[in-house]
């Protein structure tokens, strides 16, 4: 083994994350085009249907992603009427995102997503099982 086997991308455990992360995507793209939304604006409303309202900075946490990727996301699932904008009035700084009837009707449509997605996805139930904890453990060490 010499000292470049490292770089070898064989060896590098970013890329199949990075490929698989892609493909899955990838397959989301049929079923959220039904419902008019984006990988990450999907993400978002599952946030948004299970919280109802959330701080911007607690929504991104949530989300691993920062404010420059959240504003023109919400901006547009606002413009769409699925959430309001709105500053916190004990704390300007803070921005409240709240989802609308519309958005909370959409849940409907979007229910099927999963199942339809575990179709799409060639691992048992214990191996998704599995690799949701190994990678929930990975999101952990990042944090930590």
């Amino acid at each position: 083994m010499d000292k470049f086997d490292c770089l070898k991308l064989e060896n590098q455990l970013c890329f199949p994350l990075y490929a698989c992360s892609k493909e899955i995507v990838k397959k989301y793209k049929p079923f959220l085009d039904k419902i008019d939304l984006t990988y990450t604006q999907y993400i978002t409303m599952i946030v948004m249907w299970e919280k109802r309202e959330i701080n911007v900075k607690e929504l991104g946490n949530c989300l691993y992603l920062d404010s420059g990727t959240l504003t023109p996301l919400l901006k547009k699932l606002e413009q769409k009427g699925y959430v309001t904008r709105q500053r916190s009035e004990k704390d300007e700084r803070n921005l409240i995102v709240r989802i609308t009837e519309t958005g909370m009707n959409l849940r409907e449509e979007a229910v099927k997503i999963p199942e339809q997605m575990g179709k799409c996805v060639n691992l048992s139930p214990e191996e998704s099982m599995n690799l949701y904890q190994i990678l929930y453990k990975l999101l952990g060490s990042f944090s930590a």
